[in-house]
């Protein structure tokens, strides 16, 4: 990337500053974290309480079932605090990925809730106890519905909101809970009525939703960490943002790499014409880098070039062709980079092949199929990826 850098450019009042959203984004997440933990430590002292005064160790395992969900937003706070710690020797691209671990350790503690749920459910149904709802039990679990349903509501909105993966997690681990109460609550009724009790049964049927739900966080949370196919919306942004620039005739081979939630730094070639000068090429690319960083946040890293024939129609028409051989092809994407010299009967090109072939099949067929239409020309192909939208 050039000296330039698209941190230290003026950056105009109206655009966005991704620094100062990333600390607004860590303000956000604190502040809901810390709203979910004061309100899991109230009703898990308010449950404690009756738990005590009633007698009751199904009221006190509830009241430590909410210091758990307290423990989870703990967890979520240490990981965007140690997320946000500034690049260092070790880590000179920064501690983001950290709130990926924060959210998987989230995610093993709703797949616990849920097991452990399971299990206990699984054994009421093989050993089945006489019910028994007292009073107390029953407005502990009235009360605990609506709170833990708009907390829920609350930090799982907010986790969209700021991409938060640990919040998301929270606020599904804190719905979970409301469900799975508010089955117990609905099981107690028609039990009261009809001396029916469902409550075993209902428990094991909203654990394996629980567990599949952990299990699926669990995936989500692994898939970051492995690195995922790029957002389209944001790499549909930068390649918009490149060609909005009147001498750029194309942009390919975008690539996004990820280091935590909105930290993004990519590489891309762009397509120029062979009549620019490297002066003109440098200062452009500098303005580009510049213009994604400020509005994107995403750090253009490198910025390639492939140079396209503007001055010799025998190159042009040779693209043409090649380009309607090779996109007859539905595992060939698409076709950038080309470069014909009629002069020394040479071309060369890059063709994005997709997954349902190998690059080694599929470059076969190509050099076949080219090399028959053009006898004369040495032909060089450059497999790419389809790595993102």
């Amino acid at each position: 990337m050039s000296e330039n850098t698209p941190q230290a450019a003026e950056q105009p009042a109206a655009v966005m500053d991704p620094g100062s959203a990333a600390k607004d984004r860590n303000r956000v997440i604190i502040r809901t974290s810390v709203i979910g933990i004061l309100t899991n430590v109230f009703l898990a002292a308010f449950k404690a309480a009756v738990g005590l005064l009633s007698h009751s160790i199904a009221v006190l395992l509830d009241a430590v079932n909410n210091l758990s969900d307290a423990l989870s937003s703990v967890i979520t706070i240490i990981g965007t605090r140690l997320a946000g710690r500034a690049p260092d020797r070790k880590h000179p691209l920064g501690h983001g990925r950290i709130e990926y671990i924060s959210a998987m350790i989230v995610a093993a503690i709703v797949l616990y809730a849920g097991v452990t749920s399971l299990v206990e459910s699984v054994k009421k149904i093989i050993t089945p106890e006489a019910a028994d709802y007292s009073t107390i039990s029953l407005i502990i679990i009235s009360v605990a519905i609506p709170v833990k349903l708009i907390l829920g509501h609350y930090v799982k909105s907010m986790g969209k909101k700021v991409n938060s993966d640990a919040l998301i997690a929270s606020g599904s681990d804190a719905w979970f809970d409301a469900i799975l109460s508010a089955s117990v609550l609905a099981s107690a009724i028609i039990f009261l009525i009809t001396g029916v009790s469902l409550e075993a049964w209902v428990g094991a049927l909203i654990s394996a939703f629980i567990i599949r739900a952990g299990i699926e966080m669990m995936k989500d949370t692994i898939s970051e960490i492995l690195g995922r196919r790029a957002d389209p919306e944001v790499t549909s942004a930068v390649r918009r943002l490149l060609t909005d620039e009147p001498e750029i005739l194309g942009a390919y081979d975008l690539i996004l790499h990820n280091y935590g939630p909105n930290r993004n730094y990519a590489s891309v070639h762009v397509e120029l014409a062979d009549t620019m000068t490297v002066e003109e090429v440098d200062r452009l690319t500098r303005r580009v880098e510049e213009r994604v960083y400020r509005e994107t946040g995403v750090i253009l890293t490198g910025v390639g070039v492939y140079s396209r024939n503007t001055r010799d129609d025998e190159a042009a028409r040779i693209r043409n062709r090649v380009q309607q051989m090779v996109l007859e092809h539905d595992w060939a994407l698409q076709l950038h980079g080309f470069h014909a010299d009629p002069a020394e009967k040479t071309m060369r090109f890059d063709v994005v092949i997709s997954f349902d072939i190998s690059p080694k099949e599929g470059l076969e067929i190509l050099y076949r199929e080219i090399g028959e239409a053009f006898p004369d020309y040495t032909v060089r192909i450059v497999p790419d990826a389809d790595i993102a939208d």
